[in-house]
């Protein structure tokens, strides 16, 4: 009969065995994972595109010296099962001495953010400038987008182009983010903006939100003070109703390759759609992105019988109700451009001197 006991021996050397193997695999594995790198920094900043692979991420880390052993790196992001959850974007590693902390701060991390700005009257074109200097996102591209009618229309928006639905605001982004949530972001910032009321008084007036949004445009051009905003809107639109031309500065402004500039006489007579000074109406769209007070100065005009106005030189405007009127306050305000130019020229003149 066998003696189980004989045997105990034996299972004991197997058990110790497998002990060691187990040790030796677990200290091999804490030893990669918790791998030391010569970080020479407290903080420091990378950059990870959009669509590398982990060797490539690798090369980053190295290059920039927050690694010094690109092996042990990817063996130990592979162990723990992130090699495709590292997201794309820039990041500030902070204290990153060993292939865990490098690691949990590329995979759990923030990308930094980044604010911009969009200013009130801005066209797509200065905000794709914007965000070409502040977001490193490309500038072509992302005017290619602005100018998908197919995606204008996915919006439920109308018009051939994104140009006055991204609304002016200040917005945090990743650096080097996806072009098409920018331009998601903004343009569902403005739908927020326009309540289901405003639809209902563009509706009242007569206007489809694009001609109220193309008006607006215009009123953003012109407008410097909150306080005149409603008294130029009134104008443009008793001038619509009288059937004359809107003989807005601001839609030459936006046809000019130089712009914005004193405009010349042979400026107002360029062949385009958005000239006001040539077409009756409105134009087909808007000519920048319009703040919530042009809109809503738009939607509200105050009730008045001006239709035209005139800049004095202090960023007001004089209101005239006839022709006659208007060309004498003209004349008011070339005097006062005269003065100030002749002021300009003895301040450079005593300087010189």
């Amino acid at each position: 009969m066998l003696d189980i006991k004989q045997f105990n021996p034996g299972i004991k050397t197997v058990g110790s065995i497998a002990g060691v193997i187990f040790s030796s695999i677990l200290a091999f594995y804490l030893l990669v994972i918790y791998w030391p790198q010569s970080n020479p920094y407290e903080r420091v900043e990378i950059n990870i595109p959009k669509g590398v692979t982990l060797s490539e991420i690798s090369d980053i880390l190295k290059e920039k010296r927050i690694i010094s052993n690109k092996r042990t790196f990817t063996m130990a992001v592979k162990s723990l099962g992130h090699e495709k959850n590292i997201p794309a974007g820039r990041y500030i590693l902070h204290n990153a001495v060993n292939n865990r902390v490098i690691i949990n701060q590329l995979v759990y991390g923030v990308p930094s953010l980044k604010k911009i700005t969009v200013l009130e009257g801005w066209t797509i074109n200065d905000i794709a400038n914007e965000l070409d200097k502040k977001l490193k996102i490309n500038k072509k591209k992302f005017l290619r987008l602005c100018h998908d009618k197919k995606r204008v229309k996915l919006f439920n928006l109308q018009g051939n182009s994104f140009e006055g639905y991204l609304f002016p605001d200040t917005y945090t982004f990743a650096e080097g983010i996806d072009p098409n949530l920018v331009l998601n972001r903004m343009v569902t910032e403005f739908n927020n903006n326009i309540s289901k009321s405003m639809k209902v008084q563009a509706q009242e007036l007569g206007m489809s939100m694009l001609e109220i949004i193309a008006l607006a445009s215009i009123i953003e051009g012109e407008a410097i003070y909150d306080s005149e905003r409603s008294i130029i809107s009134a104008v443009y639109h008793n001038r619509l109703k009288k059937g004359m031309k809107l003989q807005a500065d601001p839609t030459i402004q936006y046809i000019i390759d130089d712009g914005p500039r004193r405009l010349l006489n042979d400026d107002l007579k360029i062949q385009s759609n958005y000239n006001t000074y040539l077409n009756f109406g409105l134009p087909p769209g808007p000519i920048n992105n319009p703040g919530k007070e042009s809109i809503i100065a738009a939607l509200y005009p105050s009730v008045n019988d001006y239709l035209y106005f005139v800049a004095r030189g202090d960023g007001y405007h004089t209101f005239t109700k006839n022709e006659k009127d208007h060309n004498k306050a003209k004349r008011k305000f070339q005097e006062v451009r005269r003065q100030a130019k002749q002021k300009k020229n003895n301040i450079e003149s005593e300087r010189n001197n």
